[in-house]
């Protein structure tokens, strides 16, 4: 039975069925991890749960929504990111899609907001899994030139163009993707059905990290884009843009904050039970049965209060860009600001957390045997760790982050913190 059919607002259901699912990727994270296939199975057990319909309110009609905020949402991703961080990446990106709409709509809504409306109850009726991006591809990244929209002989816009993406292109039930109109340079977000016969995606090769997470790159071409999918249209100044809709980059940033905060804390939780098991020689068993190396204590002291300084960070941050988007369309420019800088030093803080934590535990659990069948042995078993929080921190530049923070603090400036990257 989907969890869809259940009370969509029972909390602890819900935390139940969060929990319930990483124990289940969890039991064979590191195998799925050396085959590094599509991720099929891990959308239908998303899918299964009825995790793709969390953030979306639930329909009278078609039901679905469960209507979480940003907290939650976290919670959620975090605690699958440390079983398996790219399932958890795969699913940060779709709520950070999910909330498309919202960003898009205006303050008024109208007829366009019902529109969406009725778009986001059929996404979380169906539990379709979104995948794509809502900003152009920032310059140096390999991601393509971006994408491209003419208008359509009969109404409407036609796609074309090539672009990479980050999550679920391979797998997702819907695109939700950025394209420069033609004439007029303004960015709109459309939605489109990864079936067309116009649409070609092809899988991201030898990722050395966060290989579930169905990256890859999609082909469009000629593809129509009716105007009713049509999400919201951004401005070419990016200073015209709303502060509300700007916190959309930064829900996704703080979504991946907590994946990388779940690899650290997956990483430090499963070697604590290797070291628990078979503490490193040459260190003698004591009378209690359990560790007792002074050396190994303090490892651990310090990767422990690693990771509670880098989950206090984040937490500071997930709690302020939830209010800010409770407090919607009257968010200034100032507010949309200082959240900018509590996701920046999360994302700093987190990332160096995960990259050192990491690195640290491939030593302490070197040579110890795995502390469960199927969980791997120090070395090939915990490397994955490494490898995926490597990968995911690489996409960000931790010394920009640090700038522009600086520049904040010092200038109370907020230019460059627009930026997603």
């Amino acid at each position: 039975m989907s969890t869809q059919q259940k009370t969509p607002r029972d909390d602890t259901l819900w935390r139940r069925v969060v929990r319930e699912l990483a124990d289940d990727l969890a039991v064979d994270a590191h195998a799925r991890d050396r085959a590094g296939k599509s991720p099929c199975d891990e959308v239908e057990r998303l899918q299964e749960a009825g995790l793709p319909a969390f953030l979306t309110a639930a329909d009278p009609a078609l039901g679905g929504g469960h209507g979480a905020d940003l907290r939650t949402a976290c919670s959620a991703v975090r605690e699958l990111s440390a079983a398996d961080s790219s399932v958890g990446e795969l699913l940060a990106h779709h709520y950070a899609l999910s909330w498309t709409s919202r960003f898009l709509a205006g303050p008024s809504g109208g007829r366009s907001g019902e529109t969406f409306a009725r778009l986001d109850a059929r996404a979380a009726a169906e539990g379709w899994l979104l995948a794509g991006a809502t900003e152009p591809p920032p310059a140096g990244t390999g991601a393509g030139p971006g994408l491209t929209l003419t208008r359509a002989d009969r109404g409407g816009w036609l796609l074309d163009g090539r672009r990479a993406f980050d999550s679920a292109v391979t797998v997702a039930d819907r695109l939700v993707v950025a394209a420069r109109a033609a004439g007029t340079g303004d960015l709109l977000v459309a939605l489109v059905d990864p079936a067309h016969p116009g649409v070609f995606a092809e899988a991201a090769a030898d990722r050395v990290g966060q290989r579930l997470t169905g990256a890859g790159t999609v082909v469009f071409d000629h593809v129509p884009v009716p105007r009713a999918r049509v999400l919201g249209t951004l401005p070419a100044d990016e200073h015209a843009v709303a502060p509300f809709t700007a916190l959309a980059p930064l829900v996704l940033r703080l979504l991946l904050v907590h994946v990388a905060l779940g690899i650290a804390e997956g990483a430090l939780a499963e070697a604590r039970d290797v070291n628990r098991a078979a503490p490193p020689e040459p260190a003698p068993a004591p009378d209690h049965g359990l560790p007792d190396d002074p050396y190994l204590l303090l490892s651990y002291g310090e990767l422990a209060t690693a990771a509670h300084t880098a989950a206090a960070v984040a937490e500071r941050a997930t709690d302020a860009l939830t209010r800010g988007l409770r407090t919607g369309w009257t968010l200034g420019f100032e507010d949309r600001a200082d959240l900018a800088v509590l996701v920046a030093a999360a994302e700093t803080v987190t990332g160096r957390a995960a990259v050192q934590l990491t690195t640290r535990i491939l030593e302490l659990v070197e040579g110890a045997p795995p502390a469960a069948p199927g969980a791997g042995g120090g070395g090939p078993g915990f490397d994955r760790f490494w490898r995926n929080a490597r990968a995911l921190t690489a996409r960000t530049r931790p010394s920009h982050r640090l700038r522009d923070i600086g520049d904040h603090y010092l200038n109370n400036t907020h230019t460059r913190l627009a930026r997603s990257a």
